[in-house]
């Protein structure tokens, strides 16, 4: 794959109703996007109104959400000629890395290519290159996926420009990722915020000592319902326990801002290998078509250490 040299952040608005409808069917009626050049810092936007297959005036609540008239859609161009636009704009899809806020936008653009017969070979270029941003700070984070607006919140910054404009949402997307790339220290506070610790102390050292008082809390009581032997239909909730666990810990091992100790990370490493050897153990006996899942000393050895650990 070519160097990426720049990021492409894009949003669609579409049809909409508040009486229903499929997704297949909201078709896109605005294409917003800001493109990042790494090199020079540059931004770049792009803008363009969409002209839907359907027929129809937009309905009122469609217009009182999106802020599109049938005016403004009345000289657009359609999708394929818009893409296109979009295509040139861009520059080069192969030295491109393509942004969201969630996968509906990637899904809609392949829909929308579908409707209008475009090539999938552009496409498909794109998806490879696509990131759905949400999900990633959903998960790196924000624990729950959050809106565009309460995400710029996280660092205490406010929503630029109109909203419901295509263009400023994939302008204010820029600016979270950008936030979340530049500061790792933030973004680790609302991560132990959002996941660990409603009570969040000033310093370093007090987090990672709450941090370890909160694990071995959990890791306690987790333990104190573990068993050497399920049925399987009680093993997959143990599993699943167990990972729902390792999701509230795991962002710590990452420590892109380098607050976390070592002390905690290695406990914390002890719950994962946990986890894995839990899971392989589960798969292992589901492959087999067992009836019970049967512990041994080796897979739990991790747990009993970290609960040593903790004293």
């Amino acid at each position: 794959m070519a160097e990426v040299k720049q990021y492409i952040f894009f949003d669609f608005e579409m049809l909409c109703s508040n009486r229903g409808m499929t997704f297949n069917n909201m078709e896109a009626i605005r294409l917003g996007a800001v493109k990042y050049e790494l090199e020079t810092e540059s931004v770049g936007y792009f803008d363009m109104y969409i002209k839907p297959q359907h027929k129809k005036p937009l309905s009122r609540f469609c217009k009182k959400l999106t802020g599109i008239t049938d005016e403004d859609l009345a000289d657009a161009q359609d999708f394929k000629e818009v893409f296109q636009a979009f295509l040139t704009w861009v520059g080069g899809v192969k030295k491109s890395r393509f942004f969201s806020w969630s996968t509906s936008d990637l899904l809609r653009l392949k829909l929308d290519a579908e409707r209008h017969m475009l090539h999938k070979t552009t496409i498909d270029k794109i998806e490879k290159r696509y990131v759905d941003f949400q999900g990633i700070f959903t998960k790196r984070v924000s624990r729950i996926n959050p809106s565009v607006e309460n995400a710029l919140a996280f660092y205490d910054l406010s929503f630029l420009g109109e909203k419901h404009n295509p263009m400023y949402d994939a302008y204010n997307t820029l600016r979270i990722y950008m936030s979340f790339q530049q500061n790792p220290v933030k973004s680790d506070l609302v991560m132990i915020r959002q996941f660990i610790l409603d009570d969040l102390p000033e310093s370093s050292v007090e987090i990672n000592e709450k941090l370890k008082e909160q694990l071995a809390k959990d890791v306690a009581s987790y333990k104190k319902e573990l068993s050497d032997i399920y049925k399987m239909k009680d093993a997959g909730k143990v599993v699943k326990r167990t990972r729902r666990l390792v999701e509230k810990y795991e962002n710590v091992l990452i420590n892109r801002s380098g607050i976390f100790t070592q002390e905690i990370k290695e406990s914390i490493n002890l719950l994962v290998v946990f986890y894995h050897d839990l899971l392989s153990c589960y798969e292992h006996h589901f492959n087999h078509s067992s009836k019970i899942m049967v512990l041994e000393d080796r897979i739990t050895e991790p747990i009993n250490e970290l609960l040593l650990k903790r004293g």
